[in-house]
């Protein structure tokens, strides 16, 4: 990996004016950092782990320093810039939201941008559960043309995914007004099994502080009903098995093949659990590109 990474390096060298190649160098450096530093936060990362990861960090910044993806009208290098807030602990909440308030603006059409953006705003990053409403609103103002209400909901895709305080103040009607202009907006199957995969399995939690309101997971989890009825035509099992592990990409899959059996499972399921009724009177249920059919009596 090593060898790899300082490959590109020397292909940077040759280049350096280049600044997609300089960009790319340093979201390698950022992806070895992350295998550093693993699934723990900073404070039980082994100190070993964490200085490889901090110099991997560095390096990335140095690499990115001189160039301003606004500037050069480039997603690409301002969304670099902004992975490396991951790294830099030292950043403040209004830098943050400003970084990612001028990527979103220039790639509105991009939902990634915008779950990353929820997931900084966490008080377990840089930010507090009143800047992430906050910048959650916002969002949905300044992308209404692309996604209407959708913009809130992609901020708090991912931190009501993670956070259990976030699910009890998110606004679940806003949330869910969003789910369906996403819809409106975006309904290629890609979409449609990512927004059903979220609402039926992302939000499972077996740990007892999640039970103290249930309201959010339960009003999401319903929203799988119409999204799975009216909308799906096929499964996406790499889909279902990210949203199973709550779409960690950090996640070391040592077989492709059986993660994707596992999220074909918990979509089967899920589906047959939500078909119990028509399944036990013996009708059957099925997929196609014209719709879901489900046999008559």
């Amino acid at each position: 990996m090593i060898e790899g990474v300082m490959g590109l390096e020397a292909m940077a060298a040759d280049n350096r004016d280049d600044p997609y190649l300089r960009s790319l160098v340093a979201l390698a450096h950022i992806d070895v950092a992350w295998l550093w530093r693993g699934h723990a936060d900073q404070a039980a990362t082994p100190a070993p782990q964490n200085h490889r990861c901090a110099a991997h960090f560095d390096r990335a910044a140095t690499l990115l320093h001189p160039l301003d993806g606004i500037a050069l009208d480039s997603p690409f290098i301002a969304a670099a810039k902004c992975a490396l807030f991951s790294g830099q602990r030292d950043s403040t909440t209004m830098q943050v939201a400003d970084d990612f308030a001028a990527l979103i603006d220039l790639d509105p059409d991009n939902h990634r941008h915008m779950r990353s953006l929820g997931t900084h705003m966490l008080p377990r990053w840089f930010g507090s559960y009143p800047a992430l409403e906050l910048e959650a609103r916002r969002t949905a103002a300044r992308t209404e043309a692309s996604w209407g209400a959708g913009g809130y909901a992609w901020v708090y895709f991912d931190a009501i995914a993670l956070d259990p305080e976030a699910r009890r103040r998110v606004d679940i009607g806003f949330f869910l007004d969003g789910l369906r202009d996403i819809l409106q907006r975006r309904s290629d199957q890609e979409m449609v099994n990512l927004l059903a995969a979220y609402c039926a399995v992302a939000l499972r939690y077996d740990a007892p502080d999640d039970a103290a309101d249930p309201r959010c997971c339960d009003e999401i989890a319903k929203a799988a009903n119409w999204l799975i009825r009216q909308h799906l035509r096929e499964i996406h099992p790499m889909i279902w098995a990210h949203a199973a592990q709550r779409f960690d990409n950090n996640l070391r899959v040592s077989s492709p093949r059986r993660f994707a059996d596992t999220g074909r499972r918990d979509a089967m399921t899920f589906i047959a659990g939500l078909f119990r009724s028509e399944i036990e009177a013996g009708r059957t249920v099925e997929f196609s590109d014209t719709g879901l059919h489900v046999s008559p009596d």
